[in-house]
């Protein structure tokens, strides 16, 4: 309030229209992305002083991704399958054109975060011992470490997108820092959507988070970063 400041989060998991929109119920397993119609969500993003933007994890179905031609409200839907990465820069790109035609740099800022990694499987980071982020104590101390849920492809895309973009587009590279926090996520100790089953609970394994982060925790860091950004460009 001192700084007379309103700092809002808004749900668009893939920032273009798509079929988990919902903010609440949005566990679909079948994907669908509207291609390049991002209106329906940037509407609510015009006026902003500053824009972080972020999609990746919902991102990671396969090789390929399914893209509506037509409208959700259409009764015979017009998909067509496209690769995971060119549909991605496809979505970016209608981002960026956005950032171009309704951002003044001269008055506002935008920026993209990078992709947040998961620690699913030890034997990624060579431990043999078939466990994942659970009971994970200590960061990884290769400094070349890249764990395979993370894709440099999707990540070449963004640096070609808003490399080109018009309008400056900052773009905070959280990943491969993150990448080391094998020890950082919320492991167990979270709040459970679900009951779990007294199998779960007899191991733990089974129903640790290796997704989200602890807080106060990594997260931290990527402030720090989108504060050197935004203040020091």
């Amino acid at each position: 309030q001192d700084y007379n400041a309103t700092i809002e989060f808004y749900w668009a998991p893939f920032l273009a229209e798509s079929n988990s929109d919902d903010a609440v119920v949005h566990r679909v397993t079948d994907r669908i992305v509207r291609g390049t119609a991002i209106e329906k969500h940037a509407k609510f993003w015009k006026g902003a002083d500053v824009v972080v933007f972020n999609t990746y994890l919902w991102w990671m179905t396969g090789q390929k991704m399914k893209i509506l031609q037509n409208s959700f409200e259409d009764q015979n839907k017009d998909i067509k399958e496209m690769e995971t990465e060119d549909a991605y820069g496809m979505v970016l790109n209608a981002v960026a054109k956005w950032v171009e035609n309704n951002m003044d740099p001269k008055s506002s800022r935008a920026f993209f975060v990078t992709m947040s990694p998961t620690h699913t499987q030890s034997k990624d980071w060579g431990d043999k011992s078939d466990g994942n982020c659970y009971n994970q104590t200590n960061p990884i101390k290769d400094l070349s470490y890249w764990g395979p849920g993370t894709s440099k492809g999707l990540m070449r895309v963004i640096g070609e997108v808003f490399s080109a973009s018009k309008v400056p587009v900052g773009v905070v590279n959280i990943t491969q820092l993150s990448e080391y926090r094998k020890d950082a996520h919320t492991q167990i100790y979270k709040k459970q959507w679900n009951p779990l089953t007294p199998e779960q609970i007899a191991n733990p394994k089974s129903y640790a988070d290796c997704t989200h982060w602890c807080l106060p925790g990594l997260q931290d860091t990527w402030n720090e970063l989108l504060y050197a950004k935004l203040f020091f460009p």
